[in-house]
């Protein structure tokens, strides 16, 4: 579907705006230039001034840019930690700065609340990999063997699932089942980490996104010749000779966790290039090296359409009732988990 989100309204950099944002700007000062800062301020001022006004929370995922991360979030984190999130708030309006499955997972969650997204093209490449139909297959070419989702799975796929899961909790997920063996959903190369680190077996499609499946061994090889002593982290997204070459693998939560315990002179953190930017502004004595792998469908969300999605309450999620609900079950057994 097209993104006809009408730009209507422009608000000016002016000394009030510059004063209500300035200690916004001192955390960002090293990660955004001023001349791009009067830009980004007045959307900054206008969307936390009219969130208040309408009851509404933002909630940001850890590769959005940083203006989004830490001008505008009430809540920030990983898939997981943001579905917990989506259960907690008592606001009227809940704009998932993420992409649709997260806004999906948001709205499974809290069916009478608002829920937008401020452009409907932030989809994602993994869950456009799989459809309701093709969980049915495997389940009924493994008859009896329960479903794994991961949550980057479209509201039908999650119906059509036993459990969903994230990258912070597969293999926790995957052993709370109880059987040698399950089918796995849609990402490949998460269950080829989480079959490293179980002794279940999995059955698992091969679907993949399209961030993580660019980064190779090769390429980690060549930044440790060039950064001698660097510490690289790596999200289990990634191809096994990836994942291989790290020093620690972990989700966008568990990598976040993993730098302020090691606190490293030098790391990489192989996964999407947002995500540097924001933990780089929590560690500054920590040099970054970006390898900048950017998500295309993170990126459509932008402070303007964040602006007009709380001016417009647009664009609404809206799901069938009945998905709605054979999904919510998934999602909320996936909640329970480590609880």
């Amino acid at each position: 579907m097209l993104n006809t989100n009408p730009q209507i309204f422009k608000p000016e950099y002016t000394p009030e705006v510059q004063r209500i944002t300035e200690p916004v700007y001192e955390r960002l000062r090293d990660i955004i230039p001023d001349i791009e800062w009067a830009v980004h301020a007045p959307y900054i001022a206008a969307i936390n001034k009219l969130k208040v006004e309408m009851n509404a929370v933002l909630l940001v995922h850890n590769y959005q840019t940083p203006e989004i991360f830490h001008g505008v979030a009430d809540f920030v984190g990983d898939s997981l930690a943001l579905a917990r999130k989506a259960t907690e708030v008592d606001a009227e309006v809940i704009v998932q700065c993420g992409v649709h499955f997260m806004a999906e997972t948001t709205k499974i969650l809290n069916p009478d609340k608002t829920v937008l997204i401020p452009d409907l093209q932030a989809g994602c490449s993994l869950a456009a990999s799989i459809t309701a139909e093709d969980v049915r297959g495997m389940r009924d070419r493994n008859p009896g063997i329960p479903v794994v989702s991961y949550v980057n799975t479209t509201a039908e796929v999650k119906a059509e699932t036993d459990i969903c899961c994230t990258s912070a909790n597969a293999v926790e997920v995957v052993e709370s089942l109880g059987t040698d063996k399950v089918i796995f959903t849609p990402d490949g190369y998460l269950a080829r980490y989480v079959a490293a680190n179980t002794d279940v077996n999995l059955i698992y499609w091969e679907g993949a996104c399209e961030v993580h499946e660019r980064f190779t061994g090769e390429e980690l090889r060549d930044y440790r010749k060039n950064y001698p002593g660097i510490h690289v982290i790596a999200h289990p997204e990634c191809p096994p000779d990836v994942l291989e070459e790290a020093d620690f693998v972990g989700s966008t939560s568990g990598m976040i966790k993993h730098v302020g315990e090691v606190r490293p002179r030098q790391i990489i953190m192989i996964t999407e290039c947002s995500m540097s930017d924001n933990v780089a502004v929590e560690y500054p004595d920590v040099e970054f090296i970006r390898p900048c792998n950017l998500c295309p469908y993170m990126k459509t969300i932008t402070l303007p359409k964040i602006l007009d999605a709380l001016r417009n309450k647009a664009y609404r999620v809206e799901i069938d009732p009945e998905i709605a609900a054979r999904a919510r079950g998934s999602v909320e057994r996936m909640l329970e988990i480590g609880r």
